[in-house]
This record gives C-alpha cells, structure tokens and sequence, in this order.
C-alpha cells in the first residue's frame, strides 16, 4: 500500500533517508535484510517527508516558523519562547484529507496483520537529518509508547511533528549547521513489544567508553525501553566478547552487572497516561533481567548488525514478556569512539590523593574539577554557570543546551548507555552516572574533582586536585624481537590500554579482582552460616543477594573479571598470578579477620603458594581455581596462564602442582600452562629443578631485590640500599635465563625496573629474556628503546 505519504518498513532500505529519515530506513534495512539471518524486528510503517511539507504548506505555517527562527537568529526571542511558539503552530493544526487517510488506511492493515482491531503501537519521529555517522540526534524529537486507535494516532503524529521544534532540537541543529527548514520529518509507526511485562535496553557492538572493538556492552532494565535510555534507572549491565560467540561451546559474557532497576515503566490501565512508572518489586531488582542465552542472542545480533554496516552500532531491544521472543526496535550508527582518531589518545592521571566523596560508572576516561551546580529540573538550567560541574537526577535532552558548558557532569541514576553518558561522551565532557546520592551529598559551590581515569569506576573527590595529561602516539612505533607485555591490575584498565601495541599481558593480579569487585573474604563465604562477626556476615548477605551458594558469587565475579582481563589481549597469552595477598590483607577483607593468623611480618608469612594446600585455606583456593577453569572452559579464553606465587620450595611447588590437578587445572591439559614466579633465592638456586615443573618463570624484581640484599622494600631509611640494578640481582637473573632456556622454559620480567630504569631493559635483552611486561604508560617509550638495542645487538 506504499504511496507518497506511506511507505512500509519492509519497502525501506538505508537508500531511504531523505524519504523515512534515517531511524525508520534503518528498520527497513533490517527488515529486508537481516531477517533471514534470525534478527527480529517488528512491523510497522513511516510517514514521508513529503507528508511532513504537505503537512506545513495545507497549515500554511512555513513563513512563521520561519520568521520565529529569525527572532532567535536576532535574538529577539530566547530558545525557549521560539521554540515554544512554533510547538503552538503545530498543535493548532489538522492533517491534510489524503495524508490523513494514508495514515489511517496504513494503521488498519497493521492491526489486520496482527490480528487485532486497533493494534498497540510506538510512534516515532524521525528526522531527514539524523542517525547520521557524525551526528546522532540521539532523543531530540519525542516518542509516544502504547498509542491505539486511529484518533489517538493521529494526536501522537501531529506531537511528532511539532517535536522536530523542541529546543534541544533546534539547539542541536544550530550546533551541526543543519537549516531548521531544510530538516523533514518522518513518522515511524511500530507494534510495540511488549517488554512492559519483560524488560528492554540498549546495545551498543565496541565499548562506549574506550572504543574496543572486541565486545558487545547490553543494558536492561525491567519494563519499556524509555527508562534505560533516558537514565531514569540504573540498568543492569552486560558485556559479551564477540570473537568467541561464533564457538557454540563458549559462553564468552564476560561481565554481569546487577544494575539497581528502582522502578519500571508499563501499560498504564487509567487516566489520560499511556504509560506509567511503577516501583519494581525486591525480587525484580535482585535479579537479571536477561537469561544468559538472551545475552547472547542479542550479541550475537548485534555483529550480524555491525557487519551489515560495516560500522560499530548503537541500538534498542525490547523483549516480548507474553511471547518471550527478542526484537531489535532501531538501530543507528554509534557517533562517538567510531569518529576518533586511533593513532592517538590521551590519558589522565590524579597528581595527589583526595578525600573520595561518592562513585557511580565512569563515563570517558578525562578528570575535571569545579564548583558543583545542583540542579534537580530543568526548569533551573538558566542557573548552570560554565565551567561548573553539573550534579543533577537525571537528563534528558532538554538538558543538552547547557550540557555543552560545563566541565562535568554528575547523576544520581543512569548507565553506561542513558542520554547523559550518550552526550557527554559526545561533548567530551567528563561523566559520572549512576551515584545514587550525588543530589544529597553534594552542594552547591562545593569544589569537587570528578576522575573518570581510574577504570570502570568513577570517583567525585572533595576540592580541587592536581592532574596531568599525557598525549600516547602510537605511530611509527617499531616491532621487537623481545615480546612486550604489560602489567595490568583491574578489568577496566585492561580495556584502557587495549591500543597498545604489546603481545598480551604478563601479570594479571587476581587480589585486586577480590579486593575491588568481590571485598569478601572466600573462606568466610565457604562458612557464611558459621560467621561470628554478625557485622560481616550482613553485609555479606546484601552484597550477595539472589545468590543461594554464597560461593558462586566469588566465582562469578573473579572469573568475569579475568575473563575481562583476558578479552583484551586475546589471543595472545595474558599470566593470571594466583591470589598473594599477605595475611593482614586478608584479614581486611570482609568477613576475613575470623580466618586469618596475626603476624609479626606478613611479607615473609602464610602467603603465595603455603596457602593453597594448607587446611587453613585450601576450600578458598578451590573458589579461585574454579574461576580459572571457568575462564579456560566455558567462556573460552585459553589464552590465561597460571602463575604461583612465592613458591618457597620443590616440594611446595609438588603440593600445589597437585592441588591444582584436583580442582580440575592439570598442566597440559587443554593447553594448559603453569608459571611460577621467581622472586626468592630458592627459585634462583633451583632454577632447574623449577623449570622441569613449570612451563615458565616470571621475574619478580622487587621481592627477589628485597630477599637477596636483605632490605625491607618501603623502608625510607634503606632506599639506597634497594637497588634491583645491584650486580647480585643481575647475577641472579642472568642464572635464571640461562638455566630456563636449557630446559627450554620461557622467561618473562613482570617487575617494575625495566619501567623505571633504560639500562635494565636493555640488560635483560642482552640476556636474551623471553618477554618484558611493563606498566601501560611506559610501554612505547621502553619499546623504542629496546628496539634500538636489538638493532644494535
């Protein structure tokens, strides 16, 4: 039934822009597409640009709105009193007789096609100018959810129309250079999903906050989709590594993020509403929305969306709660990572320390200081001073207009994928969402640091701290002979430096894992019913809430968060170090001071491979060993080596070696290798004898200086005396080397010398070590450096 004023999304394709707008071509192309690869999107139809102009010229109100315009071009009339002016114009008018009927005649067949008199339906605007790969126009014009009957339809067409004249509308449009007058505007009518009675969210195909390529990040939330994209809740989240999703025997999610989902947005059943938020239950917020195989449908989805495209993707998804099939509800170019320039990037550092005043989900990676600005609504806005840092619930784009001002932004609720983090991502402005409390804690004129540069995490620091910015130039750096690595401590950061150019990672530090996402104790969650400490055993039960094992929590999440880890340098090989906490760091853990002995000197104490066979410790090690397998087995990176720590003794290392097998994690199978650090004067000594049980040693040069010279390593009053360049350290290594080598054993340094010091890292390949991990913001210097001294070797 396409005609000049109707065209059915299954006649569109992407060649339809100028026609349908780019949201409703984009649903064509899907359409006609990517059906048959399984990608599910519901029927419906749009309205034409044409219908639009016919619309103004049977209205005649073309020459006021464009003498509006001019008052705003002149500044006659502020943002707010032209747009609102123009807004009026629209709704004081009627549709055209033939226009009107198209769209009428189009409603009737799609209620027929689903069987039903008046079907229930998502009205849409979408403009001639936006989904654009430098521009997004991400939630300018409005939506009307749950719209039936052919007079409620027509209303929610002519709101459509006028919001092409909101004024985060046509602040944008002025921003880009597009002429309000030459925008059209098409109207896509779609059947809703019922995910009112299921959930929805929004998908993205490269991260949104470092632009890695290599993984799908999925938010939802209970109910209609509004919510998770305005950032009214805070959604869960999920990430699933794309490579691994065309091996039907992984499950490569590599993050479950429990998001707090205080209240969904449903069918209202009375009043003039359409829809209503209601709050959601308990059970509803302590559990995810989607089921693992979902997330995975969705994934894998989004690549089939992606390599049409052939551009990473921005989309919607809705699930039907009464068929509970998936659907794909629009789908846009993402506008941010994929316009940066990747020869380059800049990092930001935090000079000094401060007093942490609350944290939510980091957006970008910059840091920003000012005074606060709390604002709760936008009728407020004209008191947003530039340079402030915003704090505020929520935004919506009626916010944008003053967005662009300020030097940071802070929200209550909100996820990675809701419109403040879209924006301020867009703007380059730094973002913390998600806080929860910022509108409480935060006052006006209060000076605050917001850092976005310390992971996934993002922290508001009280006043104003000292920070620096480093320019990475990643061109022009040279190959080398010797395998460079990094060191890395927390999931995020893995992300942070995945443009650099190294061959995977060399120390993988599984206590910041347990210390940053999990904080318990594993042995008070093997003996959660047997706690004394009643204040531990509380805050244990919340933090692990819709778990009935307590134990798989602690696996769930050190396995997602190596699984992280590993994603990032798949598949070249990333050396997990087993827990080496010492035990006054255990002890810190919650729930932990029950398990752990008081020791006069925890360095040299109950640590690194003496726990894992000890009864003391033994059930926790079996938690971290699942992990691993976990991480090997299922998700699939068998690009993850097993490290042990401080490895005192040949018969130590026999004990832990067959620990290891009984939890699952034998050497050599399905490819598996083990490493073991050299950081005491044993390992040096045995070197041979180690090697003919471990595939490989990583150099520990802090602990082997602090062992053999004797010299407590924080010690102010013995700094001179620490010196891991001293001539019995380099004996030690250059023994190490040698002997590994005929056994052929590989050999790595994970210390931090070579980062510190350019005559180590040249001693070492001189050596001829193996690898060298180096801490991320020394990589491309110390890689020149030892390309240069291979040249010269």
């Amino acid at each position: 039934m396409d005609n000049s004023y109707i065209r059915l999304f299954e006649n569109l394709n992407s060649n339809d822009v100028p026609i349908v707008g780019g949201k409703n071509a984009s649903l064509g192309e899907m359409i006609q597409n990517l059906k048959q690869e399984g990608v599910r999107v519901p029927d419906g139809f749009a309205t034409t640009a044409q219908a639009y102009w016919e619309f103004i010229e049977a209205n005649q109100i073309k020459a006021q709105i464009k003498s509006l315009l001019h008052d705003l071009e002149t500044e006659k009339q502020s943002l707010s009193e032209v747009g609102k002016a123009i807004r009026r114009l629209f709704k004081k008018t009627s549709f055209p007789k033939d226009v009107e009927e198209a769209i009428c005649q189009a409603y009737q067949q799609l209620s027929q096609r689903y069987n039903t008199e008046d079907v229930d339906v998502a009205v849409r605007s979408s403009a001639t100018a936006e989904d654009l790969p430098e521009a997004s126009f991400a939630g300018q014009q409005e939506t009307f959810l749950n719209v039936s009957g052919e007079e409620e339809l027509l209303e929610a067409c002519r709101e459509c129309y006028a919001s092409l004249f909101t004024n985060r509308a046509i602040s944008y449009r002025q921003e880009k250079g597009f002429d309000h007058l030459e925008v059209a505007l098409s109207i896509g009518i779609q059947k809703m999903v019922r995910s009112d009675l299921s959930g929805a969210g929004v998908m993205f195909s490269v991260d949104t906050e470092t632009g890695f390529p290599d993984i799908v990040l999925i938010n939802g939330a209970w109910g209609l989709g509004e919510n998770v994209v305005q950032g009214a809740v805070t959604p869960d989240q999920y990430t699933v590594y794309k490579p691994l999703l065309k091996n039907q025997n992984c499950c490569p999610i590599i993050e479950k993020t429990k998001g707090s989902k205080e209240k969904k947005m449903v069918y209202a059943s009375e009043g003039s509403s359409k829809t209503i938020n209601i709050k959601t239950s308990s059970q509803e917020r302590n559990t995810f929305v989607l089921e693992n195989e979902d997330i995975l449908q969705l994934a894998r989805w989004a690549c089939v969306i992606e390599s049409h495209y052939e551009k990473p993707m921005d989309m919607e998804w809705a699930k039907d709660g009464e068929t509970g099939d998936l659907y794909i509800v629009q789908a846009r170019p993402e506008t941010v990572q994929s316009q940066k320039i990747s020869d380059s990037f800049e990092t930001y550092r935090l000079k000094e320390k401060g007093n942490k005043l609350l944290e939510g989900l980091s957006i970008g990676d910059a840091i920003a200081a000012g005074k606060v600005c709390c604002i709760k609504s936008v009728k407020d806005i004209d008191q947003v001073e530039d340079n402030c840092i915003l704090v505020t619930e929520m935004t919506d784009p009626d916010w944008v207009p003053v967005m662009k001002q300020v030097a940071g932004i802070i929200t209550d609720y909100g996820g990675r994928t809701c419109h403040a983090a879209i924006v301020s991502r867009e703007l380059g402005i730094p973002a913390i969402v998600g806080t929860g409390e910022a509108t409480r804690l935060l006052k006006n004129g209060q000076e605050v640091t917001v850092s976005c540069a310390e992971g996934d995490r993002g922290y508001v620091y009280e006043d104003k701290l000292d920070y620096d910015v480093q320019q990475i130039d990643l061109e022009n750096i040279p190959e080398t002979k010797t395998q460079i690595m990094i060191n890395i401590a927390t999931p995020a950061a893995a992300f942070r430096w995945w443009r650099l150019p190294v061959q995977g990672i060399g120390l993988a530090r599984m206590e910041f894992i347990i210390n940053n996402l999990i904080k318990i104790h594993p042995m008070a969650l093997v003996h959660y019913d047997n706690l004394d400490d009643k204040k531990a055993w509380k805050k244990i039960r919340d933090l692990t809430r819709g778990y009935d094992d307590k134990r798989d929590y602690f696996v769930d999440h050190l396995a997602q968060g190596i699984a992280k880890i590993a994603s990032s340098q798949y598949p070249h090989p990333v050396i997990v170090r087993m827990s080496d906490f010492k035990t006054n760091e255990y002890a810190n853990l919650i729930g932990g001071k029950q398990f752990e002995p008081k020791e006069e000197n925890p360095m040299l104490g109950f640590r690194g491979a003496s726990r894992y066979y000890s009864d003391r410790y033994r059930d926790g090690f079996a938690l971290e060993c699942q992990a691993i397998k976990r991480v090997r087995e299922i998700i699939g990176f068998d690009n993850v080596i097993i490290m042990i720590p401080f490895c005192r003794t040949i018969k130590e290392a026999d004990k832990v070696i067959e620990v290891l097998a009984k939890n699952g994690l034998k050497r050599g199978e399905n490819g598996l290798k083990l490493y073991v650090m050299c950081e005491l004067p044993s390992n040096v000594l045995l070197a041979k004898k180690f090697a003919e049980r471990f595939d490989g040693f990583s150099i520990g040069s802090n602990d082997l200086t602090q062992l053999i010279l004797g010299v407590d390593r924080d010690s102010s009053d013995l700094s001179d005396l620490f010196d891991e360049q001293d001539e019995a350290i380099k004996i030690a290594i250059e023994k190490v080397i040698k002997v590994a080598h005929q056994q052929g054993c590989k050999v790595g340094i994970c210390g931090q010398a070579p980062s510190d010091y350019p005559d180590f890292a040249s001693f070492l390949v001189n050596l001829g070590i193996d690898s060298i991990s180096l801490n991320p913001d020394s990589v491309i210097e110390v890689k020149r450096r030892i390309a240069q001294q291979e040249d010269n070797n």
